[in-house]
């Protein structure tokens, strides 16, 4: 399935992608300026969704600009005042669609948030699964390395366990991506 990701469309290609790339980076990058993330160093938060689309692309090969771009803008509907509309607007429908599908309710409870990414991920469409995993990926390395300076053993173990169950949803989705995030998991205290 992950083959399909890896095609490049007519319309999606050179120019185009590129240029759908690098206004999401902007984007993102304006969207997420004051932000940081929870790690003990604080670091600026854009990390996140960069290191997400590098593992994308890095890791597992993806060439879609359409996935690239989600993936750098997959936090700006819940860490932001972004929109639907505005993502829609700036990228169009395939790629504020995917951002809407790996979105949190956030007026939701957090407990009903995580319970709910673990019963829609098998629901997500093919391109959605890639960014969740790939996000699932940075997050657990991110608990190993650098966790939040008050998450205690037990809330860490607690992170990585429910991470595993929301990609255990979407196995058969990329073997090498599954692969670099079993083996982030083994290594859980």
């Amino acid at each position: 399935m992950a083959a399909k990701a890896r095609i490049r469309s007519s319309e999606d290609s050179g120019h185009e992608g590129m240029q759908l790339l690098v206004s999401a980076a902007a984007f993102a990058a304006h969207k997420h300026r004051d932000q940081r993330r929870k790690d003990h160093r604080a670091s600026p938060y854009i990390n996140h969704p960069i290191a997400v689309a590098e593992v994308l692309s890095g890791s597992g090969g993806i060439v879609d600009p359409i996935v690239i771009a989600a993936a750098l803008l997959h936090d700006t509907l819940e860490d932001t005042e972004t929109t639907i509309a505005e993502l829609r607007r700036h990228f169009g429908t395939d790629v504020a669609s995917i951002v809407e599908e790996v979105t949190d309710d956030k007026s939701l409870p957090k407990a009903r948030r995580k319970a709910l990414q673990i019963e829609h991920a098998a629901h997500l469409s093919e391109r959605a699964k890639l960014v969740k995993l790939a996000d699932k990926i940075c997050n657990v390395g991110d608990v190993l390395e650098n966790a939040p300076k008050d998450w205690s053993l037990e809330r860490r173990r607690e992170y990585l366990d429910w991470a595993k169950a929301v990609v255990d949803q979407i196995r058969g989705t990329h073997a090498e991506l599954e692969r670099i995030f079993d083996r982030l998991y083994k290594k859980r205290p």
